[in-house]
């Protein structure tokens, strides 16, 4: 088991367990191993000490874990198309990170994660550092986002306008035409839309959860959440991001978590700022756009993908979230990649 106290000596222990030696691009550090150059790469951009950005795709040859300890607090978001990492953080159970979009603020972490040969891993990720955090407050004075999220827990959504800026990147990845220029327009891009959504009506996400609160209902009746009750929203939270193409009715959820089903409405509203059925709508809508861009599917084959049983219902969910039709979506953005 190694052992990692920054996320940069956790990164430098997988690359060098995965065998790969850097090679120096035009914009870009390439990862490859000159042993197993079928395993895949690793390819990293970067302003160091101010953000990163990593495209893997990479099989693992060999079983490695690494036991972390990070102090330095940062930001991590993007996509993982494939691969299922195992992870456990200090006084919590096991975990498992699936294929998803992802936001996560990371602070004080402590764990350990391990790799198992043959686990396959696609994706791509920015990470930035509090050095960048620092030089936007400086440029943009009352930039922050930090007090928007929980730290350390793990978020499987992205807002839908954050992945035509992920699609262009890996775009020009691959054609080899990524400079700094887009890679910090791009990120900029990106925590731009991360804080618009991130604090709908002017609320304060991270305080809110913290604080566990209360909700009025109707004149009279108000519900007051306990420690229990906002560990019970985010266990209905994390069962509806992995069912949310077939997700449980709300009545099921309630019996499942043995909680007042208008208690768990109240909650998760409270909580994550939209409705159940709004937060199911908005995974679904995610992965049609992920799927439109990256995949040649038709449009009632993904309407299926994402739980749809009528094409129709489907693209007028579509047009409603982007404004656009499915197939208009695809030609825009293929437009605008190809551009």
């Amino acid at each position: 088991m190694y052992c990692s106290s920054n996320s940069f000596q956790f990164r430098t222990i997988v690359l060098e367990q995965l065998g790969f030696q850097p090679i120096k691009k035009a914009n870009c550090l390439l990862y490859q191993n000159p042993e197993f150059p079928k395993s895949g790469s690793y390819r990293l951009y970067q302003r160091e000490g101010f953000y990163d950005f990593g495209i893997a795709d990479y099989t693992v040859q060999k079983a490695f874990g690494i036991q972390f300890d990070h102090s330095n607090p940062l930001l991590r978001f993007g996509i993982v198309y494939d691969g299922t990492t195992r992870f456990q953080l200090e006084h919590q159970p096991v975990s498992s990170f699936m294929p998803s979009a992802f936001l996560v603020l990371e602070k004080e972490i402590k764990g350990k994660q391990m790799w198992i040969p043959g686990q396959h891993f696609q994706g791509a990720e920015i990470t930035i550092y509090p050095n960048f955090f620092e030089e936007i407050q400086r440029r943009f004075a009352g930039f922050s986002i930090s007090e928007y999220f929980l730290e350390n827990h793990t978020y499987y959504y992205l807002p839908s306008e954050v992945f035509p800026v992920l699609y262009r990147m890996i775009h020009k990845d691959k054609m080899d035409c990524l400079n700094y220029l887009h890679l910090e327009a791009a990120i900029l891009e990106c925590l731009a839309v991360i804080k618009e959504s991130g604090s709908p009506s002017g609320q304060n996400a991270f305080s809110r959860q913290i604080n566990y609160g209360s909700v009025t209902i109707g004149k009279k009746r108000r519900i007051v959440f306990s420690a229990h009750d906002f560990k019970t929203v985010q266990k209905a939270h994390d069962i509806l991001t992995e069912q949310f193409v077939n997700p449980p009715t709300i009545e099921a959820l309630s019996w499942q978590l043995k909680m007042n089903s208008q208690k768990l409405k109240a909650g998760f509203s409270y909580y994550y700022h939209m409705t159940i059925g709004e937060y199911i709508a908005a995974l679904k809508m995610s992965l049609a756009a992920t799927l439109l861009c990256t995949t040649e599917l038709s449009i009632a084959e993904i309407a299926h993908e994402v739980g749809y049983g009528y094409t129709s219902n489907f693209s007028k969910k579509f047009q409603q979230t982007y404004s656009c039709t499915p197939l208009k979506y695809r030609m825009r953005e293929r437009k605008t990649v190809d551009g």
